[in-house]
Formats: structure tokens, C-alpha cells, sequence
């Protein structure tokens, strides 16, 4: 066997193994999955973490909120009104002696409610809107556009304030205005996206291949699109909060005698000399929630960012 026919027999053992060869772990196969590899540096953000710690007690203390107090949210007790925080009433009572801790626990429910089918609602309907106008183009593109820009144009609270003054006071139409000026933001966010990624090469490839767009938008454009919907849905949580907040303040959301936190500061501002745990528990407990989800945002920001990975 002269030298070239030894080294072609070295090149084929090379890159062709033998069936007895060892096959990569599994393990190995899924630590290269780069939705896996955002959950292991998620796990070790601690600011992550502790964002995730505050949204599960607020969640558990929604829901096992009747089985930690006696009392009734809209229970009234007028001798014991204003009552500062004791062993009876935790963290004390608001001027018609409503328990304050129940009010809280329950309070948590209507906003993390809120918040979900608020972002809920605008994540699909924006997203929906967002690949279209990336993806078709041209005029459709404008049109749309052109309603997030509208959108845009009007501050958000007093666009909130318009739709619930057009539609009623009420915590379900509150929702509806929340979602209608947080559709824009997840519409241009996924219009961005899919514009950079229409003109990748597989995409054009499946376009040569006859794939139909409504496959190659569920097939490919879409599972490439989540990571910054993922990142903005979990920021919008607690702007959607603040904003069902600022509604109930002002009277345009939850009505009495629902316990929203928003209109709890409303009622307690008379108060904050006399007694005023009534505004700050509230206030706390808004503002730890809203915490909460942007630590957790920012988080899911850096792990799914490939330039911020380790």
C-alpha cells in the first residue's frame, strides 16, 4: 500500500466511525438547546430569582387568601375603622374597618388577573398584526403601521382613560383599554423581527420550495419570533398592573366594594396623616409586584441574548 492509498484509508476512518463507535450523550445533545441553555443562566441571575420568589407569593397569597384570614373583603366594622396593625388585624384596618391584609390578598387576584388577559390580549392580537405587516409588505405594512403610530401618538394612561370613558367604568372594560395600548408594542416588536428574518436564507428556501406562507409563518417565522415576545409579555405584566392601578385611582376600574389596589390608594389618600398604612401597604404591595415581573424581564432579556451569555 503506497503512501496516498494509506493516506485515504486514515481520511475514511476518520470520517466515517464505525458503527462500535460512542454516540454523544443525550445530555450533551440537550445542553446545546438554546432554549435550555436560557433556563441555566436564567437560574443564575439571583435578581431573576427574586423576581420569580415575589410573583409566586403573590400568586399563593391570591389564592389561599380565604383560608389565611377570618375575615370577608368587603366586611365593614365601623368601631374598629383606622385601627393601626395588632395581632387581630395585621396590617390594620381602612376607614369603614375593612381588614387590610384580606383586602390585599384579595386585591392581588384582580391584578394579576388583570394583568394576564390585559398582556394576553394585546401579545396576540399585536403579534398577529406585527407578522402580517412584516411579512406581506408593502401597502398592508403602511396601513398598519400607521394604526401603531395613531396608537402611539396619544399618552397611554389618557388613551386608557378615553376607551374606558367611551366604553364604562368597570374593571372588564379597563382590561380591554390596558390591552388596545399594549397592542401597538408588541405589534412593532414583532414587525421588527420579522422584517430581519424574511430575507434569511431558509426562508427563501422554503419559499423556492413552494411552502405556502401561511406554513412558513407558523413553521418558521413564528418559533424564531418568540424570545423577544417572551421578554416583552413578562415587562408588560407589570405596566399593565400600574396602568389597572392607575384606572382604579382614578375611579375607572375595579367599582366598590371590589379590594383593587388602585382604588385603595384612592380611598386612603384622606388618610395618610391619620393612618397611613392604609396608602403605603397598598402602595408596597403594587410596587413589589411590578418589581417582581421587570426583575424577571430582565432577566429572560439577558438570557436569551446571545451577546449577554457567559
Amino acid at each position: 500500500m503506497n503512501v496516498e492509498n494509506k493516506k485515504q484509508f486514515s481520511n475514511k476512518k476518520l470520517t466515517n466511525p464505525s458503527p462500535n463507535s460512542p454516540k454523544p450523550n443525550s445530555e450533551e445533545v440537550k445542553a446545546i438547546s438554546p432554549w435550555r441553555d436560557a433556563m441555566r443562566q436564567l437560574r443564575k441571575n439571583h435578581f431573576a430569582l427574586a423576581g420569580f420568589v415575589i410573583i409566586v407569593f403573590f400568586i399563593l397569597l391570591g389564592l389561599v387568601a380565604p383560608l389565611l384570614t377570618p375575615f370577608a373583603f368587603d366586611e365593614q366594622d365601623i368601631i374598629n375603622r383606622l385601627q393601626p396593625p395588632s395581632a387581630e388585624h395585621w396590617l390594620g384596618t381602612d376607614h369603614l374597618g375593612r381588614d387590610i391584609f384580606t383586602r390585599i390578598a384579595y386585591g392581588a387576584r384582580i391584578s394579576l388577573q388583570v394583568g394576564f388577559f390585559a398582556v394576553t390580549g394585546a401579545l396576540v392580537v399585536g403579534s398577529i398584526l406585527g407578522i402580517v405587516a412584516g411579512y406581506f409588505g408593502r401597502w398592508i405594512d403602511m396601513l398598519i403601521s400607521r394604526i401603531f403610530d395613531i396608537l402611539l401618538a396619544f399618552p397611554s394612561i389618557l388613551l386608557a382613560i378615553a376607551v374606558v370613558a367611551i366604553l364604562g367604568a368597570s374593571l372588564e372594560n379597563a382590561l380591554i383599554a390596558i390591552a388596545i395600548i399594549n397592542i401597538p408594542i408588541f405589534g412593532r416588536l414583532v414587525r421588527s423581527k420579522v422584517i430581519s428574518l424574511r430575507e434569511e436564507e431558509y426562508i427563501m428556501a422554503a419559499k423556492a420550495q413552494g411552502m405556502k406562507n401561511g406554513r412558513i409563518i407558523l413553521h418558521h417565522i413564528l418559533p424564531n419570533s418568540t424570545a423577544p415576545i417572551i421578554v416583552q409579555a413578562t415587562l408588560g405584566f407589570g405596566t399593565a398592573i400600574l396602568e389597572a392601578a392607575a384606572l382604579g385611582f382614578l375611579g375607572l376600574g375595579a367599582q366598590p366594594p371590589d379590594p383593587e389596589w388602585g382604588k385603595m390608594l384612592a380611598d386612603a389618600r384622606d388618610f395618610i396623616q391619620l393612618a397611613p398604612w392604609t396608602l403605603i401597604v397598598p402602595g408596597v404591595a403594587i410596587m413589589l409586584v411590578v418589581l417582581g415581573f421587570n426583575l424577571i424581564g430582565d432577566g429572560l432579556r439577558d438570557a436569551l441574548d446571545p451577546k449577554m451569555k457567559n
